[in-house]
């Protein structure tokens, strides 16, 4: 599995400490940034590694920043990108399992070090329950959210 990640200033540290728990697992990370705690815009980030998920060039991606907000604002404007905060282990499990999520967002102001791993492996081995018969209504919301940006697309 391939992981494409990236944080600005404040989710740098964290980002960091992602990474090796990722190499941990066997994961490659592909870092798109930032290098440092210097004080930098998030936007380019969040959209280096929503584009390289889309592409194909990442299996799923990880953005973190100081709440987590803006970040994830910023990924779910590329297409078929599903960017979901997840502050516990629950909201992760539900992120994979109801919104086949392809980007986890960090806010590094508000996960515990203790929260990080177990939220992380969650996330990365939670499946889509759209997949399964009993989980058709997922899909489903997630058809229509698809449909929705294939037909309001600004030109």
């Amino acid at each position: 599995m391939k992981i494409a990640i990236g944080a600005d200033h404040a989710g740098f540290e964290m980002k960091e400490r992602v990474k090796q728990v990722l190499q941990s697992r066997g994961i490659e990370a592909l870092d798109f940034g930032t290098s440092s705690t210097e004080s930098t815009d998030y936007p380019p980030y969040a959209f280096r590694v929503a584009e390289a998920v889309r592409d194909g060039k990442a299996d799923r991606g990880i953005l973190l920043c100081d709440s987590g907000n803006g970040i994830a604002i910023a990924a779910n404007k590329v297409d078929g990108i599903r960017a979901t905060i997840c502050l516990n282990v629950k909201m992760a499990e539900l992120a994979r399992r109801h919104n086949d999520s392809n980007v986890l967002v960090l806010g590094s102001a508000f996960t515990p070090p203790e929260a990080l791993e177990p939220i992380l492996d969650t996330w990365l081995t939670t499946g889509f329950d759209g997949d399964r018969p009993e989980g058709e209504r997922h899909a489903r919301r997630l058809g229509q959210i698809a449909a929705y940006e294939r037909t309001h697309q600004h030109q």
